[in-house]
């Protein structure tokens, strides 16, 4: 027994035990946070990349406890050490640390995934990889027209999504509502040229509507959302020059370019059939003459 107090009472060995305690719960955390990442990160490469990271800094933070129970005696000096660390660490690391936890982020609330077409930070396009540092994006627009791809491979930081807003055109409701504007003259029948536009859109867009009536359903279950109409459907407006038929129709988010020139190939090709009773209105300039003056002149 005496011997047992005297070992108690050895400050080497209290110092051991706390360092023995720190491992342990070291140890722990990195357990918690492995079985966190295994459960809820689907893809296999970043779930293995993610968990050999914790697993890094595990031993890291393990070998820094040991140099510091060695090293340093007082309890005081070692937690400022610590914190010191810390705080260096955070600071030199930061912009690292948040593209680590916003990957964590993107997997475990599911903001995107490859395949996804997205914007973030000001740039839009199609998701083709997610690693633990960077979301890679095939860039969609930029010196291009509508959605078509530019050819450009662009790496953005996962801390992006802490940073600012994220369309995602496809997470839960994979259409976008678009408008195509038809320009007809004001000689032209106006109830005609609606029930043509109404009359091919619908036709066109049939599938689309009724596939997007149930994942509308969906998301007015989960979300506060007000119901929307889905079916296409025409506005009108008057201008100086011309009536502008403003169609409005939903679409899959991947075909918008697709489906205009469809829908104008359709209804160019209908206006053209009834002859004289839609016309295609479009800017015109009329020159005007100058009158001649004839100009004489009277010797005195």
């Amino acid at each position: 027994m005496d011997s047992i107090r005297e070992l108690l009472a050895d400050p080497a060995f209290i110092k051991l035990l706390k360092l023995l305690l720190w491992i342990g719960v070291t140890v722990a955390v990195v357990t918690f946070f492995r079985r966190s990442a295994r459960k809820r990160i689907e893809n296999t490469v970043f779930r293995y990349k993610t968990q050999k990271l914790i697993e890094i800094l595990g031993y890291f933070m393990i070998i820094l406890l040991v140099i510091l129970f060695v090293t340093v005696d007082n309890v005081r000096d070692y937690t400022i050490i610590i914190g010191l660390f810390t705080a260096g660490l955070t600071f030199t690391l930061q912009e690292l640390i948040l593209s680590v936890a916003g990957s964590f982020y993107i997997f475990a609330v599911r903001v995107y995934k490859p395949g996804d077409r997205i914007e973030i930070n000001g740039i839009t396009g199609d998701v083709i990889d997610i690693d633990s540092i960077y979301t890679t994006l095939m860039e969609i627009g930029a010196w291009v027209s509508t959605d078509n791809y530019s050819g450009r491979i662009v790496k953005i930081s996962n801390a992006y999504v802490f940073k600012g807003p994220i369309h995602n055109y496809s997470l839960d409701f994979p259409f976008v509502w678009d408008e195509l504007n038809v320009l007809i003259t004001y000689q032209s029948d106006l109830e005609e040229a609606k029930r043509l536009v109404l009359q091919e859109a619908n036709t066109l867009l049939a599938a689309y509507t009724t596939a997007s009536t149930s994942k509308w359903k969906e998301l007015v279950e989960r979300y506060y959302i007000e119901d929307a109409a889905l079916e296409p459907n025409v506005a009108v407006k008057l201008t100086d020059n011309w009536i502008q038929l403003n169609l409005r129709y939903i679409t899959d988010y991947k075909k918008r370019r697709k489906m205009q020139q469809d829908l104008f190939e359709r209804i160019e090709s209908v206006f053209k059939s009834k002859g004289e009773s839609v016309i295609f209105a479009s800017s015109t300039l009329q020159l005007l003459k100058i009158p001649e003056v004839d100009v004489r002149m009277q010797s005195s």
